[in-house]
């Protein structure tokens, strides 16, 4: 097999010690095989310029246009200079700045006329468009050796753009991909062939040639067609061999008793479950029947009930025989969960104690933060199987936590959860136990297919009777600050109506987070641009924004404050108080972003929308109109009019439907950022595939790679698939898989 090696060749060998540091460090590209699946995000036409009226703000972009004018400024009284040259496509404008030292060779190239390839980052100065100190390549130079230069780079009429970085540009990054094409003809194609021959595909040496140096634009499809489906067909693979490999585990049984627990808890509810409930837990109380552990996801609409369903399931569990033990991602969280759940059990939720139900069981609390005694004795009723059912967050995955007979996980927002968390907590088990795996973030189908492709996956999109629709609007602070004031007059409005408000903001605010963290590089990106006008303030901070509230706009009203940095007891004594009435504005971070269940509060002012993802904004926003009256979610932002921040808030104002709002985030977010994927640094291993417009290559591979595993669990008979499996399970990429 010495083909694979020419690919895993590093790229310091080929390229020269610098180029391969940065592509390493700024690209994630190490080896010939990255650079070869580094592929051209689109494709420019030689002397056709590009649209500059809808760049996106804040990315880094390559653009072709053309020189429109050029002039020298001097600021400083004259011992500053800068360089403006202000670039067109026929039909928008965008202005280019130099400064100091670096303005003169580009004022002597960049002449009225002059066509040119310019890479940067984009950004407003002046309510104008601009590239600061861009990078650029002339593409129709007078001078001849840099004619030839560009030429040659780009012999064919399409010039491929590529993903690239501040510190090194497409153009360079096409020459690079120069030295290593030949490679391309040792790749491993991971294809079965009668798959390949099947569907008339193009072989893999000659796709990733036709991507990298199209001669036509049929060549880029051809081409793309192939990569899509390799994509998808690793990725469903891997992704069989697991839900392969875990219906190979067994497990006990725990099917449904009549006469225990579940039907003395259905029998005191006061309502009726959706239709959507009944199917859903059909489908679960038929998965805990089997001897195979249950694997599944349920996502459903922020206040579609989960809650309810996976209590069904745990007390189902409890009537077999078992234990439960659902795990969330926050001790704010954990607590909410079990307090409502021991609120819709009553009695059932205290057996063994006085006044307690003889058919009950306990329902404990596992945190870090609870007291040593407190902890003691539910870790003992735990051992002892007197609790049935266990909340808490990841304190159960300690080494110290120990069951009688663990039949069910339930995961609550799995994206927070990795693998290994989940495997600590199964092995606590006799046998593997059942998993259910909640989450209130829509997620399209082909996502699921992907992301969450080891798992079956349950949908609840009713929302339970007497929800109330939740009106919500974008608050323009910048442009007309006025209504900003309307905001605040609304939120008091509804406290004199007897009802109550969080406001929600990005940051805590205290010292210790300026020092580090985001504000501290916030500071640091402030110095660094004294010509941005102020762009880069922090975002707006919990403690700042609830000391100017009780000063000024709802001085009068009782404001507390909510943050993760705050002692457990005291989040919990700000809940309770707030749940109660007793405090009229709750000023927080997201920790109120999921499960928190104040059906009295009716209104959200939330500022700097525009930081929040859009899933995050639906999630919080899902936290009013719990109850009979209607809601209010105000999106505050400073977010320039046409910015693609102010389109999502428009977006997100504009439906409540958690589905179509995940498809818009979907399409504005790279693939890889499913659920937030950038903020862990993962590189995700879909680089052609989109995920929301190749629903039927998603699909068609998956049924491939199902069949395939089911022939041949072990890919014997398949080596090439094998070897490009294993590259691409690689420990960083398994873990990309796992955590979703």
């Amino acid at each position: 097999m010495e083909g694979v090696s020419s690919l895993d060749e590093p790229l310091k060998k080929l390229l020269g010690g610098a180029t391969a540091k940065v592509m390493a460090e700024h690209l994630d590209l190490h080896t010939v095989g990255d650079l070869l699946h580094h592929y051209p995000r689109r494709y420019e036409e030689r002397g056709k310029l590009t649209a500059l009226t809808d760049l996106p703000l804040d990315e880094h972009v390559t653009v072709v246009a053309q020189v429109a004018d050029a002039r020298i400024l001097t600021f400083n009284n004259g011992r500053g200079k800068r360089l403006e040259v202000t670039l067109t496509d026929g039909s928008g404008r965008l202005q280019l700045v130099f400064f100091g030292h670096g303005v003169h060779k580009p004022h002597k190239e960049l002449l009225p006329g002059r066509q040119a390839m310019f890479a940067g980052k984009v950004s407003v100065f002046n309510r104008k468009m601009q590239l600061a100190h861009p990078t650029y390549q002339l593409l129709d130079a007078s001078d001849a050796d840099e004619a030839s230069e560009a030429v040659d780079a780009f012999a064919g009429r399409l010039l491929p753009i590529y993903p690239a970085c501040k510190q090194l540009d497409s153009w360079r990054i096409a020459k690079a991909v120069d030295a290593v094409l030949p490679s391309a003809r040792d790749a491993v194609d991971p294809l079965p062939a009668s798959l390949r021959e099947g569907r008339g595909f193009t072989p893999l040496p000659e796709a990733l040639l036709k991507v990298h140096r199209p001669q036509t634009r049929a060549d880029i499809e051809d081409a793309k067609a192939r990569l899509k489906w390799d994509e998808a067909f690793v990725l469903q693979v891997a992704l069989a061999r697991r839900r392969y490999a875990d219906t190979q585990l067994p497990a006990a049984a725990r099917r449904r008793v009549p006469d225990g627990l579940l039907d003395a808890f259905e029998a005191k509810l006061p309502f009726t479950l959706t239709e959507g409930q009944e199917k859903v837990s059909k489908e679960i109380f038929d998965d805990l029947a089997t001897e195979h552990p249950m694997h599944r996801l349920l996502q459903g609409e922020v206040g579609s009930g989960k809650t309810m369903v996976a209590l069904r399931a745990m007390l189902a569990v409890v009537d077999a025989g078992g234990q439960a033990a659902m795990l969330a991602p926050t001790e704010v969280l954990a607590q909410q969960h079990h307090r409502s759940i021991t609120e819709m059990m009553g009695e059932l939720a205290e057996g063994g104690m006085l006044g307690g139900s003889d058919r009950g069981t306990k329902v404990v609390l596992l945190t870090g933060s609870m007291g040593a005694a407190a902890r003691r004795q539910a870790l003992l009723d735990l051992v002892t199987g007197e609790a049935g059912i266990v909340i808490g967050t990841h304190a159960l995955i300690e080494d110290k936590v120990r069951f009688h007979d663990l039949g069910l996980v339930v995961v609550d927002e799995q994206h927070r959860f990795g693998v290994e968390q989940r495997d600590a907590l199964r092995s606590k088990g006799k046998q593997p136990p059942h998993l259910l795996v909640m989450t209130a973030t829509p997620i399209p189908r082909t996502v699921a297919m992907t992301v969450f492709g080891d798992l079956e996956t349950s949908v609840l999109d009713q929302l339970p009777a007497g929800r109330s629709p939740i009106a919500s609007h974008v608050v323009p602070a910048k442009d007309k600050p006025h209504f900003l004031a309307r905001a605040w007059e609304r939120v008091a409005e509804e406290v004199e109506n007897g009802h109550q408000a969080y406001v929600v903001c990005p940051r805590i605010g205290d010292d210790a987070e300026e020092a580090e963290g985001r504000g501290g590089k916030k500071a640091k990106a402030k110095k660094a641009a004294p010509e941005e006008d102020g762009e880069k303030r922090p975002p707006l901070a919990v403690l700042e924004i609830a000391d100017q509230l009780r000063g000024g706009a709802l001085s009068g009203l009782s404001v507390e404050v909510l943050h993760g940095r705050m002692h457990p007891d005291e989040k919990d004594d700000v809940m309770r108080r707030f749940a109660a009435g007793d405090v009229d504005v709750l000023v927080a971070t997201t920790v109120i972003e999921v499960g928190v269940n104040v059906p009295n509060a009716t209104a959200m002012v939330i500022m700097d929308a525009d930081r929040f993802g859009v899933s995050q904004l639906h999630q919080l926003r899902g936290r009013v109109g719990r109850g009979s009256a209607p809601g209010l979610c105000l999106l505050v932002s400073e977010a320039h009019e046409a910015s693609p921040a102010r389109a999502r808030l428009s977006a997100v104002a504009a439906t409540l439907d958690g589905f179509e709002l995940s498809r818009i985030d979907l399409e504005q977010r790279r693939e890889g950022d499913v659920l937030g994927q950038a903020q862990s640094g993962v590189r995700s291993s879909l680089r052609m595939l989109t995920v929301i417009d190749d629903e039927e290559v998603i699909a068609a591979a998956r049924e491939e790679a199902v069949a395939i595993v089911a022939a041949d669990p072990e890919l014997e008979r398949l080596p090439e698939l094998r070897t490009v499996l294993a590259a691409l399970l690689d420990k960083e990429r398994e873990e990309y898989l796992d955590k979703g």
